[in-house]
């Protein structure tokens, strides 16, 4: 008998706008197509316009009708970031879901972003800490629910506040560790402090389990001139249906954390499978690397020192 597939109902999200990082591609444009078949009209911040616009027809000739328009994001540039932040703030259109779903993973070897940070430090920690830092006000007039995507990497390994950046000793795997757990104590901070503070913004987690996606593909701006081993295992198993997830079923708790009320932040999503690699979307207990609020707090405070882009007190 045929494996029935994971699927998730979303709500009418009529009138609400929602932006996706990394809707290019794999996870991240069914995510985008979801939520624009769900009403909302959704931004998709890309690097690549072609790629994206390719990304977009693809949402449109599935959900005709859909509101989806690109704007442009390189998020290994702060002064990138900061250009999209602008563009969406002289806008003036509140932001009701945002979902910081793009990242790099693993180059072989160190590079950096434009601010001298290592690369996946740069990218999926800093440039979407302050993407949401810059958009607060239109978070918090929507009252907005932000959903970080961090990894079932984040189990293992922690901040290395003796190295950081990784010069002295880079390992690929360790660093891409480490930008999600940063991300991941981030975003639990940023909902501890809404709360606090009364700003009216939800902020949890999600992580997709392990789907065949292009963070392992062949990338040679990355130095990756062929796709990893794990990726071709992770893709012949994908499509038997076994153990692992498919983009699908790998986009679900991104879109749970993002959209049900009751999430209601704080916590982690992913999937409820045999060793939350697959299956059906739903609560995970937190990761040991992200139960720290000492730690949260820390992260808070350098985060913002290595930006520039502070949150509100």
């Amino acid at each position: 008998m045929a494996r029935t597939a994971p699927d998730l109902a979303l709500p009418d999200l009529t009138g609400r706008r929602a932006v996706v990082t990394g809707a290019s591609d794999g996870i991240g444009v069914v995510i985008a197509r979801r939520l624009a078949a769900a009403g909302a009209e959704v931004i998709l911040p890309v690097r690549n316009p072609a790629k994206g616009e390719r990304a977009a027809d693809g949402i449109r000739a599935a959900v005709p009708g859909a509101q989806v328009s690109l704007r442009a994001l390189d998020l290994a540039s702060l002064a990138s970031v900061g250009a999209l932040a602008a563009t969406l703030q002289d806008e003036g259109v509140p932001i009701h879901h945002l979902i910081a779903n793009a990242g790099v993973m693993t180059p072989p070897e160190r590079r950096t972003t434009e601010d001298g940070f290592e690369l996946q430090l740069g990218a999926n920690h800093l440039g979407h800490a302050a993407l949401v830092a810059a958009l607060m006000p239109l978070l918090r007039d929507a009252g907005a629910t932000v959903a970080w995507q961090i990894s079932i990497a984040a189990a293992r390994g922690g901040i290395h506040w003796e190295d950081p950046q990784h010069e002295r000793s880079y390992d690929p795997m360790r660093a891409y560790s480490q930008s999600k757990i940063a991300l991941g104590l981030l975003g639990l901070e940023l909902d501890r402090r809404s709360r606090a503070g009364g700003w009216g913004v939800r902020s949890g987690l999600a992580h997709p389990g392990v789907a065949p996606t292009n963070l392992l593909a062949a990338q040679p701006t990355l130095g990756r001139s062929a796709e990893t081993p794990s990726r071709r295992i992770i893709g012949a198993l994908s499509r038997r249906g076994i153990l692992v997830g498919t983009p699908e079923s790998a986009a679900l708790p991104a879109l749970l954390a993002a959209t049900s009320p009751e999430t209601a932040g704080g916590r982690l999503h992913g999937p409820t499978g045999p060793g939350h690699v697959g299956g059906g979307p739903g609560p995970q207990t937190l990761y040991r690397s992200l139960r720290s609020a000492d730690e949260a707090r820390r992260v808070w405070e350098w985060t913002q020192e290595l930006t520039g882009v502070p949150f509100p007190r």
